[in-house]
């Protein structure tokens, strides 16, 4: 018999703004694989965090098996990496009394990192090394437990694919939170799913959880359609016969058969998002070409490129983490001038840019509509709203600072300034992070719908699958197809 790893009776949570979750109730086996997905804001992170202890939950009981010790990589885990040390002397200070500095070289290997790093110093990694790191950490302590939240942001494919690697091997039980459908896929086999204020089990990956939720969701319509004919009829009966002597005990045992019917819920799934990338009002083709270009900052990361843009184009950029990718997209938008070589842009290029960074670089004392207002102060109110509307930005929170912004709101916010520029080559670096599934696909949408050229730099293969015509591989200062 497989030994329970954790059991939850009841539990639920809130804040003094309302209910995130109640009356949650499952027990999970030793070596479960669990993803707990739900829309942002449904309350995952606090969900996790009620599970470490961190909070405690408002309602229930939770229950560890006594042997159970837990390892948590938090979302925001890459702000833990003020002391300047080297990766060698982090990675050691983790290490049991009967590792040796051998197991401390394998596991940094084993993170893909090569022997000149162990003596780089951790304040100068990429957010992508530092997730690693963590990772290497939980290694090293030999935890039976593993609670992990968005552990793929800032990760490149390969290392995605080592996690999903390591994840499948891992003996001991997985709780996750994640917004990448293709990594769920590799990693659980069961989802809890968290809307209306519920959790709800469900058995298999993301894929089938995603098929057996449309399905439920059709038959509640259906039984909630069927049901309220039922009702009417009834309701019917009672307006015409309740007060009619030789009807009234038909009438009144109607009225009782109502009172004890248990109703079927209508659908209000939220709605999709649904937007729209702004286009420029003219194109050029091409819009953007480097001929011959050598880019870098002081020497060249890249060398003797050679790229095209026309309208139309959806290019995929791939390349691990510090390859170029970025500098690419910097020199492309032209913040970033080129070393040697040619930059020739289009007679009516418009250029949208969205940066790994651009969420850090909104300016937190302005609401969405003066972030819009600011681009274009003589657009009507009611139009900039409609807009915002369609990034999910809905009556208060248009007028709402970003600082009181979630993550993913804020990603909203930056994504709807992009758009609002009417651009015609759009730069897309990790546009992703911080968004949850819904979002992801209203994006996948609307940069389907949109004619301008696409470079894209992602890690979420969904997006890529769905965007992209082509890739170009960065490898060794240099670009091919």
């Amino acid at each position: 018999l497989h030994r329970q790893a954790l059991t939850l009776e009841k539990v639920g949570h809130g804040f003094d703004d309302g209910t995130l979750f109640s009356d949650g109730s499952m027990i999970l086996e030793a070596g479960a694989r669990l993803a707990v997905i739900g829309e942002n804001g449904a309350g995952k992170t606090t969900f996790l965090r009620c599970l470490l202890n961190q909070l405690s939950m408002r309602e229930g009981v939770v229950q560890w098996a006594e042997n159970a010790t837990l390892g948590y990589c938090p979302q925001d885990s890459t702000a833990n990496f003020e002391n300047d040390i080297t990766l060698f002397d982090w990675m050691s200070q983790w290490r049991k009394k009967n590792h040796d500095d051998q197991i401390v070289r394998a596991t940094l290997g084993r993170l893909l990192f090569s022997t000149d790093d162990f003596n780089k110093k951790t304040k100068v990694c990429s957010g992508g090394e530092k997730n690693r790191l963590l990772f290497g950490k939980l290694m090293m302590q030999d935890t039976n437990v593993l609670l992990m939240d968005e552990p793929t942001n800032h990760l490149d494919l390969d290392a995605i694919f080592w996690l999903a690697s390591w994840i499948q091997a891992y003996q001991g039980t997985l709780i996750l939170i994640s917004h990448d459908r293709e990594f769920l896929d590799d990693c659980v086999l069961h989802i809890a799913y968290m809307a209306n204020q519920k959790v709800t089990l469900y058995s298999g990956n993301y894929s089938a959880f995603e098929t057996l939720r449309a399905e439920q969701l059709i038959d509640q319509a259906r039984q909630f359609e069927k049901q309220q004919k039922t009702i009417h009829h009834m309701e019917d009966f009672i307006r015409r016969f309740r007060y009619k002597e030789s009807k009234a005990r038909q009438a009144q045992s109607r009225i009782k058969a109502l009172e004890r019917l248990t109703r079927v819920e209508a659908v209000h799934e939220a709605s999709p998002f649904r937007f729209s990338i702004r286009e420029a009002s003219r194109q050029s083709d091409p819009l953007l070409q480097l001929r011959n270009a050598n880019l870098g900052y002081t020497d060249p990361i890249l060398s003797n490129l050679n790229l095209s843009f026309s309208p139309g184009d959806r290019f995929g950029l791939l390349g691990v983490n510090g390859a170029g990718k970025s500098t690419l997209v910097k020199s492309l938008e032209g913040t970033l001038p080129l070393i040697d070589g040619e930059r020739t842009e289009g007679l009516h290029l418009k250029t949208g840019y969205f940066s790994q960074h651009q969420v850090d670089d909104l300016d937190l004392e302005r609401c969405p509509l003066e972030h819009l207002q600011k681009l274009d102060p003589k657009a009507n109110e009611l139009k900039l709203r409609t807009f915002l509307g369609g990034f999910n930005f809905q009556g208060e929170q248009v007028e709402t600072k970003a600082a009181n912004f979630s993550g993913g709101e804020k990603a909203r916010l930056a994504l709807a300034i992009v758009s609002f520029q009417q651009p015609n080559l759009l730069l897309l670096d990790e546009p992703t992070n911080h968004l949850d599934m819904q979002m992801r696909q209203a994006l996948a949408t609307a940069m389907n719908t949109f004619e301008g050229a696409i470079l894209v730099i992602s890690h979420d293969r969904y997006l890529l699958s769905s965007t992209v015509d082509s890739f170009l591989l960065i490898r060794d200062g240099r670009i091919q197809p």
